[in-house]
């Protein structure tokens, strides 16, 4: 599944369309995880797009009288194409943008998702917020998310710390990967409870966190089975793991094999001896 880095890597790769006009929308197959609104070819026509943002791993895109708000599922990718481009198998929606200087045959917004639980909604801008974005926690990457936030956040759960942090409540964006990831670096058991952790604890994770997503970004991000940019390239962090997907190998640190374990029903990765099972 896409996560935060690869949603932010496709946000940035399709910021040449802000300030680009809506030609047309073409709707494949509405059935996503939510239908995609049928109107969108008429409300969108001729709008002009303002903005591309993120929250958690939904990007929001910013017309004239709303927000287009995409999300990637578990195996939709999103490409910039020229108009003329032929869609393929799973090319569920498309938006083009009229010609213009910059793009002379214009250019296509074509979301991929061969498994279909990707989503495409509109939200009016007489809405104020939406259902799917109201109860989200801090963005990792913001001030806001820091150890006394996490701390706090975390001192009445009794679940793993894992599935803590990988629970968009307490902290956006950080999936099964970077969860791994982060807690390899913090030195910290993935089955360690929740409300354990100290708050040297949850500096260093909190640190580990913003280092990890850092570093996948620069990397543009994980390609593992469905992920590529809106260019088609690839994304190289996966060069980049101390353990995730590398069961029975030896740790990067202290050569010990490393272990895969089922929490949450996810499979999870870490070294025990660099991760040594302290205050569970």
């Amino acid at each position: 599944m896409p996560e935060l880095p690869e949603v932010e890597t496709t946000r940035r790769g399709l910021l040449p369309l802000v300030g680009k006009v809506v030609q047309s929308v073409t709707i494949r197959y509405p059935t996503l995880r939510w239908p995609i609104p049928q109107h969108l070819n008429q409300t969108l026509a001729n709008q002009r797009l303002h903005g591309l943002t993120r929250r958690a791993k939904y990007i929001l895109c910013e017309f004239d009288t709303g927000v287009l708000l995409v999300h990637l599922g578990m195996s939709g990718r999103i490409q910039l194409l020229d108009c003329n481009y032929p869609p393929e198998k799973h090319d569920h929606f498309d938006i083009a943008f009229k010609p213009d200087i910059e793009f002379v045959e214009g250019q296509v917004l074509r979301l991929r998702d061969p498994r279909r639980f990707g989503a495409v909604l509109w939200i009016d801008n007489k809405e104020n917020n939406h259902s799917l974005l109201n109860s989200l926690g801090p963005e990792p990457l913001e001030e806001g998310f820091n150890e006394k936030y996490l701390l706090a956040a975390l001192s009445n759960k009794t679940l793993a710390i894992k599935n803590a942090i990988m629970d968009g409540h307490v902290v956006v964006g950080v999936g099964n990967i970077y969860a791994s990831e982060s807690l390899f670096r913090a030195r910290i058991h993935p089955e360690t409870s929740a409300n354990k952790l100290t708050l040297k604890q949850c500096e260093k994770l909190v640190l580990e966190i913003k280092n990890t997503l850092q570093d996948a970004l620069a990397a543009g991000g994980s390609s593992l089975r469905d992920f590529f940019g809106t260019d088609g390239s690839a994304g190289y962090f996966q060069q980049e793991y101390f353990v995730y997907g590398r069961t029975d190998e030896p740790c990067k640190i202290c050569e010990k094999p490393i272990k895969n374990i089922r929490l949450g029903q996810r499979s999870t990765f870490y070294c025990e001896q660099c991760q040594k099972r302290k205050n569970l």
